[in-house]
């Protein structure tokens, strides 16, 4: 069921297109800040779409950052591209999942990180790169990422 909040904030997002269906990936990103992930029960998004669930769904699962199951508190996109690989993604990654706990597509035992790949974060001039929540962090070493990992403890 969608919070009446939500609802304020969709019909928003809806009048802001001509027509309800394009508005779809706004609409999950709403759903997303509201919950934290979007759960595969999407019958009352998809009716307030015109979509059908099966629609809905497809669109969903295309893009990695609709979360379809719950995430951590904070959400750590490491960038694997071919220029964060040439800049050291391995040593990134094993330093980041020995800080957190959890292998790639993992949450943190405390609730606190979820760590998931991302085809490209767009900044290879400064490989190797994440990005946690909204903010993106480059030129990655494994002390750099205990500087960064701090201010979210």
């Amino acid at each position: 069921m969608l919070t009446e909040e939500e609802r304020r904030e969709i019909e928003k997002e809806i009048r802001q297109h001509e027509y309800k269906q394009s508005a779809a990936l706004e609409v999950l990103k709403i759903v997303q800040r509201h919950r934290g992930w979007v759960s595969d029960d999407l019958h009352d998004i998809a009716g307030v779409l015109g979509m059908t669930s099966a629609e809905l769904d497809a669109l969903a699962t295309f893009y990695s950052l609709i979360y379809r199951k719950p995430v951590g508190k904070h959400v750590v996109l490491v960038c694997d591209s071919v220029s964060c690989w040439v800049m050291g993604y391995e040593e990134i990654l094993a330093h980041l999942t020995s800080r957190l706990g959890t292998g790639l597509d993992g949450t943190s035992a405390d609730g606190k990180f979820t760590l998931l790949p991302v085809a490209c974060l767009g900044a290879c001039d400064r490989a190797p790169a994440m990005m946690i929540d909204e903010t993106l962090y480059t030129d990655l070493s494994p002390e750099r990422i205990d500087e960064i990992l701090e201010k979210y403890r």
